[in-house]
Order: structure tokens, then C-alpha cells, then sequence
């Protein structure tokens, strides 16, 4: 089943995740140490990003590495660039009101 990139950030397990794994590699055992739910929890949330192409796998002896796909992310960035060009918009606009209250106020 494909899954939606914006259904796998959309728990915040997953984008803990995501922040363990883009600082470096690790394995599922690595990274379910800094959570406190069980080892299967972790497998199902690795499932879903790896489903959603948010992960790649490598494989070292009998380890699985996850690691973040950095190109999957800039998808997300471009969803969100549309956003943060509203929202600075509107902060401009506000500057601009206050600059002028102040420039009246003198």
C-alpha cells in the first residue's frame, strides 16, 4: 500500500523519527531505544516512512540501517514554501502598519 508523505509526518513518532535518522543511520533497535513504546511500534512506524519513501534501507552484515531521503523531504519543502511565502507576506504587511503608526505618532 502507497501511503502519503503528509499521512507519515503526520504523527509525531514518526517525525521524531525522522529527526533521529537525519543526524545519522540507525537501526531499528538504535532508534526504539529513545522511545518508550515497544520494538514492533517502531517497526510498523519504519514501515510506513520507508512506504512513503522517506527512508532508505542499507544493509550491513545482519543490521538494517535507516537513513533519510533527503530528496523526499524537499517535496515537503515545496508544499510548505507556499505557506511561508503567505506568512511573509502578511509579517510585511504588518511592518508596514507599524511602521507607519510610528511614523505618525512623531
Amino acid at each position: 500500500m502507497r501511503r502519503d508523505i503528509f499521512q507519515a509526518i503526520a504523527d509525531p513518532t514518526r517525525r521524531a523519527i525522522l529527526v533521529l535518522i537525519a543526524v545519522q543511520a540507525m537501526t531499528p533497535n538504535a532508534i526504539a531505544e529513545h522511545f518508550d513504546i515497544t520494538r514492533q511500534s517502531i517497526s510498523k512506524h519504519l514501515r510506513i516512512l520507508s512506504e512513503c519513501q522517506l527512508l532508505n534501507q542499507k544493509q550491513d552484515g545482519r543490521e538494517i540501517y535507516y537513513e533519510l531521503k533527503i530528496d523526499k523531504m524537499k517535496e515537503i519543502d515545496t508544499w510548505l514554501a507556499q505557506f511561508r511565502k503567505i506568512m511573509e507576506d502578511k509579517f510585511k504587511q504588518l511592518d508596514d502598519v507599524l511602521f507607519t503608526i510610528k511614523n505618525k505618532k512623531k
